[in-house]
């Protein structure tokens, strides 16, 4: 999708990456090869040098800050070294996680289970990510997630990460 302002325009996807889980099947693989196929394509992308971001559900606890509990994490493939490898391979092509460029903070988590009280005990994680390009993240002037919708009656298990691009006058 491509959004046109007076200042130019912003191009977006919005994807949702396989869970892979349990790692040790298919499932896993092909997660796996999902990641590669994105980073293939995002290559491509940065080619154009446009402001781009990549947006969605990346299943990608991308470091220990981003998990309430990191030790639960270990064997599954949100937090697998490969995974976490991938997405470190997408930031290596020029990619900012737009929350980590504005916040360091630990507990700022974007999905808590519906399973054994883990929005009351915020026992949560990040797995939804806006990655932008250098074009993009040039124009970044703030990121939040609003984790208070996830107490909304009947809510999603994920709540809204966004961002805030300077779209104009740049």
């Amino acid at each position: 999708m491509v959004v046109s302002t007076k200042g130019g325009a912003l191009r977006f996807a919005s994807l949702y990456l396989p869970n892979g889980n349990p790692p040790d099947t298919d499932k896993y693989r092909y997660k796996l090869a999902w990641f590669d196929r994105l980073i293939a394509y995002a290559r491509q992308r940065l080619e154009l040098e446009e402001p781009f971001i990549l947006a969605g559900d990346y299943n990608v606890i991308a470091d220990p800050r981003d998990a309430r509990d990191i030790a639960q994490w270990t064997g599954d493939a949100l937090y697998l070294p490969a995974t976490r490898a991938r997405f470190r391979a997408l930031a290596n092509l020029g990619f900012t996680d737009a929350l980590r460029a504005t916040s360091d903070e630990a507990g700022l988590y974007s999905f808590w289970d519906y399973q054994a009280g883990a929005w009351q005990k915020n026992n949560g994680i990040r797995i939804d990510h806006l990655m932008l390009s250098p074009e993009a993240s040039d124009r970044l002037a703030g990121c939040g997630i609003d984790a208070e919708v996830r107490a909304l009656e009947k809510p999603s298990d994920h709540v809204p990460v966004w961002a805030d691009l300077r779209l104009e006058g740049t």
